[in-house]
């Protein structure tokens, strides 16, 4: 998909979300400001099929968790590998699952088209 096409799609289901009185955090957080910011062509969560947000959600929760907890394992002085990443992946797949069904049922809720009818 070029890059014009996609901006309009984009500016297009925004603006839906918007007029549905959707939180932009919902339709737009932090997160996928930061991805369309570098190039990266992908749909608001509401629009993203549940494996690319379960991708997105969980690998960035899993970073950011994993950080949190290598610091306090490093701070008690019981680091240990296995538990280390054991910990950070499975809160990166919960994480990621659950904000899937989250944006997946907001779509529904709020009666939204696919992102390839936009």
């Amino acid at each position: 998909m070029n890059k014009i096409h996609f901006e309009e799609k984009l500016e297009k289901s925004l603006s839906l979300m918007k007029e549905r009185n959707m939180w932009e955090l919902n339709y737009a957080p932090p997160l996928y400001k930061r991805l369309w910011k570098k190039g990266y062509q992908i749909p608001p969560p509401p629009f993203a099929s549940v494996w690319l947000n379960t991708l997105i959600f969980g690998l960035y929760f899993s970073i950011v968790w994993g950080g949190l907890l290598l610091a306090l394992l490093l701070l008690l002085d019981i680091f240990e590998i296995k538990i280390f990443l054991m910990y950070s992946v499975s809160a990166g797949i919960l994480f990621g699952i659950s904000m899937s069904i989250y944006h997946l049922w907001r779509r529904v809720v709020n009666q939204l088209p696919e992102w390839d009818d936009l």
